[in-house]
């Protein structure tokens, strides 16, 4: 059975004479090109493929690691020895800079996809089974909504010690899913009303196949969308909560603490909090330029200029 969202792929338009009728561009494909096509999408993608490089192999261009001290530079500037210059306690700003980067961007991407994976799966069985599931799972969403997160995380804060960064991703993902599983609730009562969903009932495929088969890859684009923006809010989230000492704990660092160090240096030493600064804000704006950038493409009946 062809889905709605693959149908595109299946339509035959007029070929070169002689040589038969072609198959149409996938919708795949003409998302990715409207993507591309995007100045802003592939500004985006680009600047985020550089942060990735800088945080995950920049650590290896430098002498110094993280945990590393230099006893003989405390809060020097940037030198030929260290070149983001060094922190009060001697440790190299670029390493524990890059080593913030790479903790908030793994604690970014998990904690959108767990978030953006549970809100499809609430939504979609919500909206599919009417009843006590749906009112459970709606209750369910709406005490989420009301409960201070902040407060609750902040609360917790305590059981976030050193590696236990992973209990972490997950409270956090518990706070950002509430939102988009109302919208996939509605998209999933209105696409079970569709007909190539009436004709899977009627001929006997589980609702549970039914939900994983037709109607969660129906609504793919609002989730990777989702999953996308959901990066840059959870970074946000946790350096927030870092920065109160709420979230990464010590020995370990992310953009949060190390914002939380730099601003008491900043105006005498400013390389101890700018650096981190400008790489927080370079990247929670290249996530959304992507985010917008993939809303467009998804969305046949933008007319943005590309």
């Amino acid at each position: 059975m062809t889905l709605p969202e693959e149908e595109v792929a299946e339509e035959l338009t007029p070929g070169v004479p002689g040589r038969g009728p072609r198959r149409a561009p996938s919708r795949g494909r003409v998302v990715v090109r409207r993507f591309l096509g995007s100045r802003q999408g592939a500004a985006g993608l680009a600047v985020l493929v550089v942060m990735f490089l800088l945080a995950f192999a920049g650590p290896l261009l430098s002498p110094w690691s993280y945990t590393d001290r230099d006893f003989t530079a405390f809060l020097q500037p940037p030198s030929a020895d260290h070149w983001f210059g060094t922190l009060q306690t001697g440790a190299d700003v670029y390493a524990v800079t890059l080593r913030g980067m790479q903790k908030s961007l793994i604690v970014g991407l998990l904690a959108a996809l767990v978030s953006t994976a549970l809100a499809a799966l609430v939504g979609a069985f919500a909206g599919y089974f009417p009843g006590w599931a749906d009112r459970t799972l709606t209750w369910v969403t709406d005490l989420l909504l009301v409960l201070p997160a902040f407060l609750i995380l902040a609360i917790m804060s305590p059981v976030f010690g050193e590696g236990t960064w992973a209990l972490f991703v997950l409270m956090l993902a518990l706070f950002l899913w509430m939102v988009t599983s109302k919208i996939v609730r509605s998209m999933t009562v209105s696409l079970k009303r569709r007909e190539f969903i009436q004709a899977a009932r009627f001929m006997g495929v589980r609702p549970v196949t039914i939900i994983f088969r037709h109607v969660l890859p129906n609504l793919s684009s609002l989730l990777i969308v989702d999953a996308t923006l959901n990066v840059s809010a959870a970074i946000l989230t946790e350096t927030s909560l870092s920065y109160f000492g709420f979230g990464i704990q010590p020995p370990d660092v992310s953009f949060g603490t190390l914002i939380a160090d730099g601003s008491k240096t900043a105006v005498y030493a400013p390389w101890t909090f700018w650096f981190v600064a400008g790489l927080l804000v370079v990247t929670v704006l290249a996530v959304n330029l992507v985010g917008d950038a993939l809303r467009d493409a998804f969305d046949p009946t933008s007319t943005r200029p590309r």
